[in-house]
């Protein structure tokens, strides 16, 4: 079996079957290991009846885990959901002795292709990185982490077990949604994993947590065999800040900072998100008695008000018709990071 693990709550729900779904399709011994954040999460998962979907209780992990339980006390939500980023691996290789090797992923992921090449990279390693990839023109990016949270794996070794060990104990210590020298939430110190532990491996296959900060940087094409990212396969794609912002209609795409992406790919990669959620949801409702989609805050603070303008200008909303998701730029949206980028050059904040 291949063991993978994730965690999300009823907001994410949808999303976090979608992934399940999409990785059960491309690779037949998966198993997902899901924290799930609250009982309703943990019901439905449960209601589902999938023996390779494993469902376990937060409860379980703070009690197996005291300091943990205790961090929650002086952090906000977001930033204790960040600390459990290395407590929830660290605690399936502890406590599931059938573990050998295990990959985290974000719940935020779907997969196109078979996940083989994630644990190629991994290889005789003891520990797997994915780097952020930024372009050139989003280096600034880069004072957040080199390499990204979205996936990352260990093997129960030595080396493996105290790199989680040691993320672990980071975060208890600190694990705010604010920028630090030298940190940042759980995400910036993995930057110290390859100088710490040996068998740290950074994966080097670009359809590997392909992203909406790094598609304009991996030459990423639609062609007959789906999509390619430097010539190579799409594995898996991590559909960062992509949420609805009215009913089903509006959607966010979470690619204003980066480069929105022109219609074709667009509908490449959204559009079977939206066709995969979609199933998610109904699969839900037939399996939970009066399920239905819980919506998940859609942010509309002075931040939101404030880059209307910006995402109208370079189409970072999207419209979806069917399965189809319109901005109206006509292609001036691949723009909108490096104007933002420029406008915070000349502002003196890049």
């Amino acid at each position: 079996m291949n063991h993978y693990c994730t965690y999300f709550d009823q907001g994410f729900l949808p999303q976090g079957l979608a992934l399940w779904r999409s990785l059960a399709a491309h690779d037949p011994a998966a198993v997902l290991w899901v924290l799930a954040l609250d009982e309703d999460t943990a019901a439905a998962l449960r209601a589902l009846g999938d023996p390779a979907l494993r469902a376990v209780p937060l409860a379980e992990l703070e009690a197996a885990d005291p300091a943990l339980s205790a961090a929650k006390e002086d952090r906000a939500r977001v930033e204790y959901y960040f600390t459990l980023s290395p407590c929830w691996p660290r605690h399936l290789l502890r406590s599931r002795p059938e573990i050998a090797a295990l990959v985290y992923l974000d719940a935020d992921l779907l997969f196109f292709a078979d996940p083989a090449p994630i644990w190629e990279e991994l290889g005789r390693g003891s520990v797997l990185l994915c780097a952020h990839g930024f372009p050139p023109f989003l280096a600034h990016y880069e004072r957040h982490g080199i390499y990204n949270v979205g996936v990352l794996g260990w093997r129960r070794d030595a080396a493996g077990t105290a790199c989680l060990d040691w993320w672990r104990e980071r975060c208890l210590e600190w694990c705010r949604d604010e920028l630090e020298p030298g940190r940042y939430a759980d995400q910036k110190y993995l930057e110290q994993w390859p100088r710490l532990f040996p068998g740290v491996v950074v994966c080097a296959h670009p359809g590997v947590n392909l992203a909406p900060w790094n598609w304009l940087a991996r030459d990423v094409r639609v062609g007959p065999r789906g999509v390619t990212a430097a010539g190579a396969p799409l594995v898996v794609f991590h559909f960062a800040r992509f949420r609805a912002l009215g009913g089903d209609w509006w959607w966010q795409s979470g690619q204003l900072d980066y480069g929105v992406m022109p219609w074709r790919l667009r509908n490449a990669l959204y559009g079977a998100a939206w066709t995969a959620l979609r199933a998610a949801r109904t699969e839900l409702r037939r399996a939970v008695p009066g399920w239905q989609p819980r919506a998940r805050s859609a942010r509309l603070g002075r931040e939101f008000w404030r880059t209307l303008p910006l995402r109208l200008v370079f189409g970072s909303d999207w419209l979806r018709i069917g399965g189809v998701f319109i901005s109206g730029r006509l292609g001036l949206g691949r723009y909108s990071g490096r104007g933002l980028a420029w406008l915070r050059r000349r502002a003196g904040r890049a």
